[in-house]
């Protein structure tokens, strides 16, 4: 599942300077501000059929209605699971004193998106030895061959 991207708001007709409020689609989850932050799916948008939104619990339950003018509702956004690495060179910035790793970030919906982890010379001194800690636990990782992911005792290797 790819991450649907958010539109800018000039493509949505704002002017600079201007709010443009949070208009759902079907499916979509919404923090419904007006019931203390309750998250529910989108089940009906407001038009011929409904003068309001209708929201439904994610894991079902009784719907309710928001004003279709979407005044109250906020989109909820998909929550980082984890960061991996981007197989490209770090930089170091001599002037601001800080590392900056490329890394990619997992959302739980499927998505990704790129991202700079920055990192201080007492940061990456840590991850440096963390680095050679879990290398040591895995027996050595840069000596095993091609495709192997358990060292000789059966030990997984990260």
């Amino acid at each position: 599942m790819t991450r649907r991207s958010t539109p800018d708001l000039l493509s949505q007709g704002a002017e600079l300077g201007t709010a443009v409020p949070f208009r759902p689609q079907l499916g979509d989850l919404a923090r419904d501000t007006a019931r203390a932050g309750r998250t529910g799916v989108v089940v009906a948008l407001p038009g011929d059929e409904a003068a309001t939104y209708r929201l439904c619990p994610p894991g079902g339950g009784d719907a309710w209605a928001a004003p279709a003018d979407g005044t109250t509702l906020r989109p909820v956004v998909a929550q980082a699971t984890h960061i991996t690495p981007i197989k490209r060179d770090a930089a170091y910035d001599h002037r601001a004193r800080q590392g900056a790793v490329p890394v990619q970030v997992h959302y739980e919906d499927g998505g990704t998106s790129e991202a700079v982890l920055i990192v201080t010379a007492d940061q990456m001194a840590f991850y440096a030895h963390e680095a050679a800690r879990l290398m040591k636990q895995c027996g050595g990782a840069p000596d095993l061959p091609a495709g192997r992911t358990t060292t000789s005792e059966g030990t997984p290797c990260l």
